[in-house]
C-alpha cells in the first residue's frame, strides 16, 4: 500500500474507531473540567470530559459550532469561548437561558435566507450571517416559522433529496416538527424510538441526534435507526485524548499523494479513491475525511481501478468487473451487478482510468498507452474509437467544464478538451497536485 493510502487509512482508523476509551480517573469524568484558574477567571467547560450539548450547527463556512450554556466551541478541536464573543446580541435578552437549538439554513431558492445561522433562545429566533445579526431580528419563533413550538430542544436543516422538500426538522421532546420551507407548513411526527435529542446535526448527508455525550444516527424522513447506537460523540465529533478522533493525525503531503480513481456524480459530489478508502472532496465546509469504500459501496472490497459517473449512476471498475450503483442520497447496487467489463462496456479489463464529460454520452477509457471511446447509448456497447495515447502510468481521470485532468502519482496533466487530449502528440506539462484539489499539505 502506498504512503498516501496508509496515511488516509490511519485517518480512517482514528475517525471511525469504536474501541472503548482508556480508563479515566474521577476528575476526567466530570462534566466540567477542573481547569486551573488564572487571573481568577472561571473554569471552562471541557467537552472531552463528556457533556451534553445544547445545540450544534455548521456556520456558513462549514465550521461546526458546539454550544453549551454560555460557551461554545468552533470546530472539532480547541478551547471553549463565550457565545457572546461571536453572537453578542444573545446577551441582550434579560434573564434568558442558553441557546436551545441551532441550524444552518439550506434554502437556495431564497438567497436572503440561504446559509444563514439560526439560533433559538426560548421563544426567540436570531438569524446571523458571518456573525452579524440580520435586520429585524430577533423575532418570535412563530413569526419566522409558523406552527413551530417555542422552547425547542434541537433543530437541523434537511435539503430536498434527503427530505421530500427543503425542510427544517424541529425537535421538542419526542415530537419532530417537519417544516417545509416552500409551503411554510408543518407536519408533526412522534419518534418514540429515538432518544430525546438535545441537539441535532447534519454531516455528510447523515443525521445525528445527540443525547448526553452520545449520539444516534437516524433517517430524517422516518426517524429509523440502523446500526448499533448510541455511540460516544468523543470518538467521532471532536479530538480528545484516548478517544478515536485524534491521536496526532497528520494530513499527507501533496508530494506523497497517489489516487486510484476520481469522479464527480450528478449531484456534484466528488470522490477520490485510494486503496480501500475514499474521500469526499466537495465537502471543504465539512472538512476532508477518509472512509472505507465499503461504507458507501458495501459490495466493493479493496481498491478500485477506475470510476465514472453517468446520469444518476456511478460505475466502479475493479479488475475485470464493473459495479453499477444508482445514486440519490445514498448509493444502491443495481440488480444483476457486478458484471464483466467486457459484457458491460465491450472492453477487456483491467483499465487504468475512465471518465465521462458533463452532458456527454461517451465514456473515455485509458488502458496503458491506448485511449478508448465507448458510447453509452449504443446497444451493445463496443469500442467506437481506439487511439494511441501520448501519456503512460495514468492512475485516475475526470472531466468538468474546465477540461480533463489526468492524475499520475503526485502530478496531474490538464487538457482543455477531450479532442485535444485524444489527438495530442506531445504530453502536457505535468503540474503538482495542490491542497485545493485534494486537501493535502502543499
Amino acid at each position: 500500500m502506498d504512503l498516501f493510502s496508509k496515511t488516509l487509512l490511519l485517518c480512517l482508523l482514528l475517525i471511525l474507531t469504536d474501541a472503548a476509551p482508556a480508563p479515566q480517573d474521577a476528575a476526567e469524568k466530570d462534566n466540567i473540567s477542573e481547569v486551573k484558574e488564572e487571573d481568577s477567571g472561571p473554569a471552562l467547560p471541557d467537552r472531552c470530559a463528556g457533556i451534553e450539548f445544547d445545540a450544534i450547527t455548521p456556520d456558513e463556512k462549514g465550521k461546526t459550532l458546539f454550544f453549551k450554556g454560555a460557551y461554545m466551541w468552533k470546530d472539532f478541536h480547541g478551547p471553549a469561548q463565550l457565545v457572546s464573543e461571536s453572537f453578542k446580541e444573545i446577551d441582550d435578552i434579560p434573564n434568558a437561558g442558553s441557546i436551545s437549538a441551532a441550524f444552518r439554513m439550506h434554502n437556495k431558492a431564497n438567497p436572503d435566507d440561504h446559509d444563514r445561522i439560526y439560533l433559538f433562545l426560548e421563544d426567540k429566533v436570531f438569524s446571523y450571517y458571518e456573525q452579524v445579526l440580520e435586520e429585524g431580528y430577533p423575532k418570535h419563533i412563530n413569526e419566522e416559522f409558523p406552527g413551530v413550538p417555542t422552547h425547542l430542544d434541537a433543530a437541523v436543516e434537511c435539503p430536498k433529496g434527503e427530505c421530500m422538500a427543503d425542510s427544517v426538522l424541529f425537535f421538542k421532546g419526542q415530537d419532530v416538527h417537519m417544516y417545509d420551507l416552500s409551503t411554510k407548513t408543518v407536519k408533526t411526527k412522534t419518534w418514540s424510538h429515538l432518544p430525546a435529542c438535545t441537539s441535532a446535526f447534519r454531516w455528510l448527508e447523515h443525521y445525528y441526534c445527540f443525547h448526553g455525550h452520545n449520539f444516534t444516527r437516524f433517517n430524517p424522513i422516518s426517524g429509523e435507526v440502523n446500526g448499533t447506537y448510541p455511540k460516544d460523540a468523543r470518538h467521532y465529533f471532536m479530538r480528545c485524548p484516548n478517544f478515536g478522533h485524534g491521536g496526532g493525525y497528520n494530513i499527507p503531503k501533496c508530494s506523497e499523494v497517489k489516487i486510484d480513481a476520481i469522479t464527480v456524480d450528478e449531484a456534484g459530489r466528488m470522490y477520490a479513491f485510494a486503496g480501500p478508502i475514499y474521500m469526499r472532496l466537495d465537502t471543504r465546509r465539512d472538512g476532508f475525511h477518509a472512509f472505507p469504500i465499503t461504507r458507501q459501496w458495501k459490495e466493493v472490497v479493496g481498491k478500485v481501478d477506475a470510476v465514472f459517473s453517468y446520469g444518476d449512476k456511478m460505475y466502479l471498475i475493479k479488475g475485470k468487473q464493473v459495479y453499477i450503483y444508482k445514486g440519490g442520497a445514498h448509493y444502491t447496487l443495481v440488480e444483476g451487478y457486478p458484471k464483466t467489463l467486457e459484457e458491460e462496456l465491450g472492453v477487456e479489463g483491467p483499465v487504468d482510468a475512465a471518465f465521462v464529460c458533463p452532458g456527454q454520452h461517451t465514456v473515455h477509457i485509458i488502458q496503458g498507452e491506448r485511449f478508448l471511446d465507448v458510447s453509452l447509448t449504443a446497444t451493445p456497447r463496443v469500442v467506437a474509437r481506439n487511439l494511441p495515447f501520448v501519456l503512460s502510468d495514468i492512475d485516475a481521470a475526470y472531466c468538468d467544464a474546465k477540461g480533463v485532468k489526468l492524475f499520475s502519482g503526485s502530478k496531474y496533466y490538464q487538457y482543455a478538451s477531450v479532442t485535444i487530449l485524444a489527438l495530442s502528440k506531445i504530453a502536457a506539462l505535468a503540474e503538482p497536485i495542490t491542497s485545493e484539489m485534494l486537501g493535502c499539505q502543499d
